[in-house]
């Protein structure tokens, strides 16, 4: 343990040094995200109460109120920071809750723009009056429920989604294990220990033989949030529980996130594996740091070559990697892993935002086939920033794999 905390001594002097450098560029980062936001905040506040619609004074309201739910996005993530209080709880639920909504209705807008443009061209409808009210109430008809919807969703009971996958040279002994995965779980401004606690329960009474946790544990630094990450010291499994970094442990201190997490009695797999054996049947459960660590923390660089160097020839490896990408560093390794296991993508979490993720992961959910890989990609069991799930649902994944056919 003692050597554990050097460890994370050195790399946190190490992230020190590397801080003006990600300040830069978080905030270049964040000027042009803020300024694309604006401009769509802009396009929202003049197609909804610029309009005939809305008379004096509820239009002037309308965009008052649209710039500032604009502001409370920058303010809930920068207020997000420092002692808890009831003002930064209700400030940083605003922001996320928006940030959510604003996705849904700016589709709901666009869409009642594109259909409002041909009905007009057509000349099915001539009066301007009449199609703004029409397209106002259309928006609003769509995106009240469609929120309260996701909401619900999201702070639902996760769905188990249970897959059996077929394993070459998996021996008798190991036929029918069960791997029961979570990712994605953001304990931190709106999930708490009690709500991670429902999700350990739910796991543990599918009585696993290996639970694989696959990154964005948390959204938080390790004294704000320890006590709320506690009940993980709770999960069970016959053949251990395993954990791999996220993208997002990076951002509140990756190396003290993997001692906090190997002090709750997890497995943490940093460019490393394990062997574990039933019955003399043995299958090799690796697992790499997420695929940027080593911009953040470069000594945490993800390296699937040395996570499976001196594993055991012919054994079945399942490899635990935050983000599916990394599958195309495992194949430019060459090493075999028969499953990776991985999450990151939420599923899109809120549509329409799963029609992007294909710009930079190569599957968005489910088993695929990634540069000669199988990777299961995870829908994630909590979620990041807006507490809303609009399509996807969140989701503890059983796998129970089987010999596959000669």
């Amino acid at each position: 343990m003692a050597e554990l905390s050097e460890s994370v001594e050195r790399e946190s002097r190490r992230e020190s040094r590397a801080t003006p450098r990600r300040v830069l560029r978080w905030l270049m980062s964040l000027g042009g995200i803020l300024t694309l936001m604006g401009g769509l905040h802009a396009y929202l506040a003049v197609r909804l109460f610029v309009s005939p619609a809305w008379p004096s004074p509820w239009g002037v309201l309308g965009v008052a109120l649209m710039v500032l739910l604009f502001v409370s996005i920058p303010a809930g993530v920068l207020g997000g920071r420092g002692e808890p209080s009831t003002a930064r709880r209700v400030l940083q639920w605003t922001s996320y809750l928006w940030l959510g909504s604003f996705g849904i209705l700016l589709s709901a807008v666009v869409t009642a723009d594109v259909v409002g443009a041909v009905l007009g061209w057509t000349g099915v409808v001539t009066d301007a009056l009449a199609l703004a009210r029409w397209k106002a109430g259309i928006v609003g008809a769509v995106t009240v429920p469609a929120v309260v919807f996701a909401f619900v969703t999201a702070r639902g009971k996760a769905t188990v989604e249970r897959l059996t996958v077929p394993v070459k040279g998996l021996q008798p002994g190991l036929g029918g294990l069960r791997v029961v995965q979570i990712s994605d779980v953001h304990v931190g401004p709106t999930l708490d220990g009690r709500w991670l606690r429902r999700v350990v329960e739910q796991v543990n009474a599918l009585n696993p033989d290996i639970i694989a946790v696959t990154g964005d544990l948390v959204d938080g630094g390790v004294e704000e949030l320890r006590e709320e990450v506690r009940p993980l010291a709770e999960l069970r499994a016959s053949l251990g529980v395993f954990y791999v970094t996220g993208n997002h442990e990076y951002y509140h201190g990756g190396p003290a996130w993997e001692a906090e997490v190997a002090r709750l009695g997890l497995t943490v797999l940093r460019n490393t594996h394990r062997v574990v054996e039933r019955d003399g049947a043995r299958l090799v459960v690796a697992g790499v740091t997420d695929h940027d660590a080593g911009h953040i923390v470069p000594s945490h660089e993800s390296r699937p070559g040395a996570a499976l160097a001196g594993a055991p020839e012919g054994v079945p490896v399942v490899l635990l990697a935050h983000q599916p990408r990394s599958a195309l560093r495992v194949a430019q390794a060459g090493v075999r892993v028969d499953l990776q296991l991985s999450g990151h993508t939420h599923g899109g979490q809120v549509f329409p935002f799963m029609f992007f993720i294909k710009l930079q992961q190569p599957v968005v959910r489910g088993l695929a086939t990634v540069s000669g890989v199988r990777v299961y990609t995870h829908r994630g069991t909590g979620y990041w920033g807006p507490p809303l799930r609009l399509g996807p649902s969140p989701e503890i994944a059983e796998l129970t794999l089987v010999l596959a056919a000669q």
